[in-house]
């Protein structure tokens, strides 16, 4: 066995690049408004996503625009407030426990 390790040639390493942009562009608007509790991941990780998509240095030109877009998407969506809808949601009172034994009933 050789010790050279596992490398992706060009053309698999932007496809890999296209699939995690396309995977960011598809989530990261989602997760950030995320449920009543507040966004599912914060700003900061999609920003950190993104600038090591830039920090790689292996984007093209089309996933360089792709990325400026998301970043740019990400500053807009995490400037504006929640709608008043969103905003005002009263917080769950308790979890649904789905395992948890229920009593049976009497029958008469």
């Amino acid at each position: 066995m050789d010790g050279t390790g596992n490398t992706f040639s060009g053309s698999s390493q932007a496809a890999l690049i296209d699939h995690d942009i396309a995977h960011i562009s598809r989530v990261m608007h989602v997760s950030l408004r995320g449920d009543f509790g507040g966004p599912i991941l914060p700003a900061t990780y999609w920003r950190k996503r993104l600038t090591a998509l830039l920090d790689s240095g292996q984007l093209s030109p089309a996933q360089l625009g792709k990325v400026d877009s998301l970043l740019l998407q990400l500053d807009r969506l995490a400037s504006t407030p929640l709608p008043e809808w969103e905003r005002f949601a009263p917080a769950p009172t308790r979890s649904f426990k789905p395992d948890a034994p229920t009593k049976k009933l009497k029958s008469a």
